[in-house]
């Protein structure tokens, strides 16, 4: 992740959190300023969590200047299940949101895959 960071001066992420809160919630964090809260992004696959990443990456010198983190609440984190469908209709509606921030900062979009 933090190759994947060099030399830009902004990143969004979207990861799925575990915070208590009701399926399908959005968590909106800036990494910038301060580290995330590691026990909300304590799920995960990985042996490292995205906030031990971020902060590896802040501690090098490496961290873009801007990150924002988007936590989607999750309810099922066993491999290879489906969404539920609070998390699918939060998954839209986050994505709808990144759209117009992207719009709204006049940073181009990629083109779209027609």
């Amino acid at each position: 992740m933090i190759e994947a960071c060099e030399g830009v001066g902004a990143v969004c992420i979207v990861d799925a959190v575990c915070s208590g809160a009701p399926a399908g919630s959005l968590h909106r964090l800036d990494a910038s300023t301060q580290p995330l809260p590691a026990s909300l992004f304590g799920v995960s696959t990985h042996r490292l969590g995205l906030a031990d990443a971020l902060e590896i990456a802040r501690a090098l010198g490496r961290l873009p200047p801007r990150v924002l983190v988007y936590g989607v609440e999750g309810t099922r984190f066993e491999p290879g299940r489906p969404l539920s469908p609070e998390v699918a209709l939060a998954a839209d509606q986050l994505a709808a949101t990144l759209v117009a921030e992207l719009a709204a900062a006049g940073d181009p979009l990629p083109p779209s895959p027609d």
